[in-house]
């Protein structure tokens, strides 16, 4: 929870103060993943700025684990918080930064390229956020916290425009800014060879064999196997029941499958909806993450995969990257 300030609100400039005295007795008394919950659901639009080491959860795990056999929180449409009506285009609350403070350790970023750069788009909105930006953020991150790693999932979106080169070659000069930064190898790490790299997880085509975990092969509103990858990204559900009932499976499979080394599930919570043509993102998002914190509630240590969330924040983020065991 953000800092509070001498007038009893806190960096977002909410009120705390008010029923936190009558409440601190209860709130003693119940088990911690409730008290966690709690807190998340008195200030749901909190920053969690104020303290950007708190959810840095990877360095108190082995670093002989593969990277697939950990519960791993994630953004969809990281960089998705403007949009021209509401509802129809924002995907999260949290700027990049505030997302990797709470937990979020896979980072979905979609990249317009225009005149041989990448800016940060959501179909065509212009989110008003570079890619150098995101890197900047990124590795400012993991400087700071050297034992974690990020998975960096880039896409192109929308248009291109005024390119001089392909999409691949222009994303090789920002690798070649800060290459050793980079996992860019075709095979899933163990945390110990990625912390405090930038891990790729590449949506796009590429010329060559070996530049990062290969999901440019992407079949629409699908759940569906490819490679080193198992994903479920059913995104056209017309309701959050139904598409609560391909994520629980995928949770399911993810939880009691053999853990193979050679998959890593990636989960989508994410869907649309729309009412006489237009977006509702919340319609979707606000049940779908309440199903999430109750499932994460009452679930034992145990992989659940990459969990690609809409709205994440630190309550949710916490629940999932708790059930890591500590050892293989």
């Amino acid at each position: 929870m953000g800092k509070r300030g001498h007038d009893g609100k806190d960096a977002a400039g909410i009120n705390l103060s008010r029923g936190l005295d009558a409440n601190r007795c209860r709130l003693m008394v119940l088990p911690m993943k409730w008290l966690i919950l709690v807190c998340a659901l008195m200030v749901p639009g909190l920053s969690p700025a104020a303290d950007p080491a708190g959810g840095a959860w990877m360095g108190a795990l082995e670093g002989n684990w593969p990277i697939q056999h950990l519960s791993i929180p994630g953004s969809h449409d990281s960089g998705a918080l403007l949009e021209p009506l509401s509802g129809t285009a924002k995907c999260q609350s949290l700027t990049i930064a505030e997302q990797l403070a709470v937990g979020v350790r896979f980072l979905d970023i979609r990249c317009r390229h225009v005149g041989d750069t990448f800016v940060i788009h959501h179909g065509p909105i212009d989110q008003k956020l570079t890619y150098q930006s995101v890197l900047e953020t990124v590795t400012a991150f993991l400087k700071a916290n050297p034992r974690e790693c990020v998975i960096l999932s880039v896409k192109e979106e929308y248009q291109a425009e005024k390119n001089t080169r392909s999409f691949e070659q222009t994303f090789d000069t920002y690798v070649a800014k800060d290459p050793e930064r980079w996992w860019l190898k075709a095979e899933l790490p163990k945390l110990d060879q990625v912390r405090g790299k930038m891990v790729l997880f590449r949506r796009f085509p590429s010329t060559s064999q070996a530049k990062g975990i290969d999901a440019s092969s992407w079949p629409d509103n699908k759940t569906f196997s490819s490679g080193l990858l198992r994903v479920q990204d059913v995104y056209g559900a017309p309701g959050a029941e139904i598409k609560w009932r391909y994520v629980e499976a995928f949770l399911k499979e993810a939880r009691e499958g053999e853990p193979n080394p050679n998959t890593l599930f990636v989960n989508f919570t994410s869907a649309t909806s729309a009412t006489m043509g237009i977006p509702n993102i919340p319609s979707i998002s606000t049940p779908m993450n309440h199903k999430i914190t109750n499932y994460f509630m009452n679930q034992p240590k145990a992989r659940y995969g990459i969990l690609v969330m809409d709205f994440v924040n630190e309550g949710r983020c916490r629940l999932i990257y708790e059930t890591n065991l500590r050892k293989p």
